[in-house]
């Protein structure tokens, strides 16, 4: 990576970086209902082409409950699929709201995050429940979720979409991300790209780590 010097841009994800997500939980929550093998068809590194086809708007929420209403062959109402497929999302300590502000002094901060129509009314909830924050977005200097865009990581076409309408250089631009594939296809897209490792870090050591604050 560039030195701190060089960057004038940061793009942060969202699940594992800045809210707490337990991708897990949402196939717990399933299973309680009868439906034992959706941790088959629902990981963070790969997904079935449902999800995929959800995180870039291609389904709606009535379509992808459907699906799973299908995939589950047994009742299921749209109440029990969105409480099960919301139990994932936890929550955002506010240290890391803190440190969106922080970057806000030094960088432009943008967020970019692969997530669906269920899940951002949900999310964006939690934030004004418990962090005080009415308009997530607003935290940022711009934020993106790939239901809205058609697109998704690890494509470089999202990461040239949302730094072009920054006019941001890439090679001025530090992209933070728990998944590796990301992050892959943030370098290949010619940014500089970190691997948050959470099972070593969180994103406030990472950040302290790089010396992105000074």
């Amino acid at each position: 990576m560039g030195s701190p010097a060089n960057l004038d841009t940061i793009v942060l994800d969202l699940g594992g970086v800045l809210i707490d997500v337990d991708y897990h939980a949402a196939a717990r929550a399933f299973a309680a209902l009868g439906f034992g093998n959706f941790d088959g068809l629902y990981t963070k590194a790969r997904q079935d082409h449902l999800f995929d086809a959800f995180e870039k708007g291609a389904i709606t929420p009535a379509g992808f409950r459907d699906r799973v209403r299908a995939l589950h062959d047994g009742p299921l109402s749209d109440g029990q699929i969105d409480g099960c497929w919301n139990a994932m999302l936890g929550h955002i300590p506010q240290e890391r709201i803190q440190l969106v502000q922080r970057l806000k002094e030094r960088y432009r901060v943008l967020l970019l995050s692969n997530t669906n129509a269920i899940h951002v009314p949900a999310f964006e909830a939690i934030v004004a429940r418990e962090n005080g924050i009415a308009d997530f977005k607003a935290l940022f200097d711009g934020a993106y979720y790939s239901c809205q865009l058609g697109m998704r990581k690890p494509d470089a076409e999202i990461f040239r979409f949302v730094l072009g309408r920054h006019g941001a250089d890439p090679s001025k631009t530090l992209f933070i991300d728990d998944s590796i594939q990301h992050v892959e296809g943030a370098r290949r897209a010619g940014l500089h790209a970190e691997h948050l490792e959470l099972a070593h870090e969180d994103v406030l050591g990472l950040v302290r780590r790089l010396g992105l604050l000074g």
